[in-house]
């Protein structure tokens, strides 16, 4: 534990996203101020910069409920994610939290959409973070997991060609 709490965080997912060419899967990647539309976001917006360049932000937020019974609070968790690289060709981009109140002091997230053989792609999304209070490294790499499943499978659901 002791070690966990004083060095980088790298984690990175891969999944494959059945029925939806790697184009597809990029346009959604590529649209960084509508992310709400694919993973558990209440809201996504721009708030600096040009759509689809490096230096763009955007704010994201969820309301989330904690607690139990008389206990339980409502908390708004948001983040403002700036653009640091962005490559069409390649279909990759690179963004960092700048700005939260979820305990990241430094995140560093690239997604990438990978071409396979037949019909479909893959999205790997690989991550550096310093460490995150209240996180464990395991439980940062197990959220960015269960985010990009669900999110394949509401591109499969949205655009699949079977």
């Amino acid at each position: 534990m002791e070690e966990e709490s004083k060095s980088k965080w790298e984690g990175k997912a891969m999944v494959e996203v059945v029925g939806t060419g790697a184009e597809v899967a990029w346009a959604v990647l590529e649209d960084f101020c509508n992310i709400h539309k694919w993973i558990s976001l209440d809201t996504c917006y721009q708030v600096d910069g040009i759509l689809g360049q490096p230096g763009l932000i955007r704010y994201c937020a969820s309301t989330v409920e904690e607690g139990v019974g008389a206990e339980k609070t409502t908390t708004i968790k948001w983040a403002k994610e700036k653009i640091l690289a962005i490559d069409p060709v390649q279909r990759c981009l690179t963004y960092e939290v700048v700005e939260n109140n979820m305990g990241f002091k430094s995140y560093v997230a690239t997604l990438k959409v990978l071409p396979i053989e037949g019909d479909g792609c893959k999205i790997e999304w690989g991550f550096v973070s310093d460490p995150v209070e209240g996180w464990s490294c395991q439980g940062l790499k197990s959220y960015v997991e269960s985010t990009l499943q669900s999110m394949a499978k509401k591109i499969e659901f949205a655009y699949s060609t079977h």
